[in-house]
């Protein structure tokens, strides 16, 4: 299991991913003067889809970015 701290980095390294550094930021900002429901948020905020379709569009959003991270320093996938 990991560790609150663990989870905070790897949450941020995937905003800073998805949002760029600035965007990242401004997310966080958004989020903590809202008071922010996630609960609310996950039921009207997100697509309406399942769990399971969602985590696949991740992992594949996941795995277009890593092929393109290769594309962008010169390798091939």
């Amino acid at each position: 299991m990991k560790t609150e701290a663990e989870i905070r980095i790897a949450g941020m390294q995937a905003l800073i991913s998805a949002l760029g550094l600035v965007e990242a930021e401004r997310f966080m900002v958004a989020v903590s003067r809202d008071r922010f429901n996630y609960t609310e948020w996950r039921r009207h905020g997100l697509p309406g889809m399942s769990l399971e379709l969602l985590a696949q569009q991740a992992n594949r959003h996941t795995e277009e970015l890593v092929v393109n991270q290769g594309k962008s320093e010169g390798r091939s996938e």
